[in-house]
């Protein structure tokens, strides 16, 4: 019989939102996401010590994506457990991990060509040497599929949920259908008040796999996502809550779908507004955030649309 597992959530404070990781007590104990370079040390290893556990004998680190709030503080939590814990993460998200000027890159091929910031650049590789604790190897690169044994007959299944990331993925505890997800479930978006997802396309299918196949009990986000009516849901959702923050998900994605297609369909229009070149686009939806405060995820979901657009011509 399977041993039974706790799950804590672990907040690390970053900028305007905070990062939410996941303790598993499983007799391997896991941590999900490890927020930023200063969270393990700062925040984790107190707050087990809280709980009656130690961050030393953490022996998984579970990463559900590559961006810096969720790994970067893989590389000192790491250390905290000797070097013995498994770093696991999907192979499409394991550059990031790998090195700290993927980050930088991933601004230059995306980001860069709508934000008018000639400092950019430097901002970006600031953040990353000092928001990212060190470069590693994965020892355990995913693909999805996998079954990952915590120990005491406690398993997590691995799905890939690319959208948000191209490797994205969601653990779920078996058993139990405790399904965390990072990022992979955005709603209405987080601080920035605007969902984010590189492939609109993966990012639909996923939600619609979580939703009608996978169907967690639980449902564990990574940040206190908001609604269209701009109030937050809780990060940790029932089944009731976690079929209508998905739900939800796909009517936010099917709306900016249907305006940002009709718009590209006259061609990109620039003008001297910060929404630009799909001022009209943020104007039908309604969206008044300020598009160029990092991570800018109006900007990473609109470009998704156009190249999308672009590689169907």
């Amino acid at each position: 019989m399977a041993h039974d597992v706790d799950i804590h959530p672990l907040v690390s404070p970053w900028g305007r939102f905070g990062l939410y990781s996941y303790f598993i007590d499983a007799p391997e104990p896991a941590v999900v996401d490890t927020g930023i370079a200063g969270s393990p040390a700062g925040g984790m290893a107190p707050e087990l010590e809280r709980l009656g556990r130690r961050v030393e004998d953490v022996r998984w680190i579970l990463l559900t994506h590559g961006h810096i709030d969720h790994l970067g503080g893989a590389h000192a939590l790491w250390e905290l457990t000797g070097r013995r814990a498994e770093i696991v993460i999907h192979e499409a998200d394991a550059h990031l991990l790998r090195a700290r000027q993927a980050h930088v890159d991933q601004y230059v091929s995306v980001r860069q060509q709508y934000l008018d910031d000639p400092q950019g650049v430097r901002k970006q590789t600031e953040a990353a040497g000092a928001v990212i604790s060190g470069e590693l190897e994965p020892t355990v690169p995913l693909r999805g599929g996998e079954t990952l044994p915590l120990g005491g007959g406690v398993t997590v299944s691995v799905h890939h949920v690319p959208g948000h990331t191209a490797g994205s993925v969601a653990y779920a505890v078996d058993g139990r259908s405790a399904v965390f997800v990072g990022d992979a479930v955005q709603i209405h978006g987080a601080a920035n008040g605007f969902p984010g997802y590189e492939d609109p396309d993966a990012y639909r299918a996923s939600l619609l796999r979580l939703r009608d196949e996978i169907r967690p009990d639980s449902l564990y986000l990574g940040h206190p996502y908001r609604g269209a009516d701009g109030v937050a849901y809780d990060v940790v959702l029932d089944r009731e809550g976690a079929e209508r923050a998905l739900t939800e998900s796909l009517d936010i994605e099917a709306r900016i779908g249907e305006v940002t297609g009709r718009y590209l369909r006259g061609g990109l229009r620039r003008s001297d507004s910060v929404y630009s070149p799909f001022a009209p686009v943020a104007e039908e939806l309604g969206y008044q955030g300020d598009p160029r405060l990092e991570p800018s995820p109006f900007f990473t979901t609109l470009h998704g649309y156009l190249r999308r657009r672009e590689a169907a011509r």
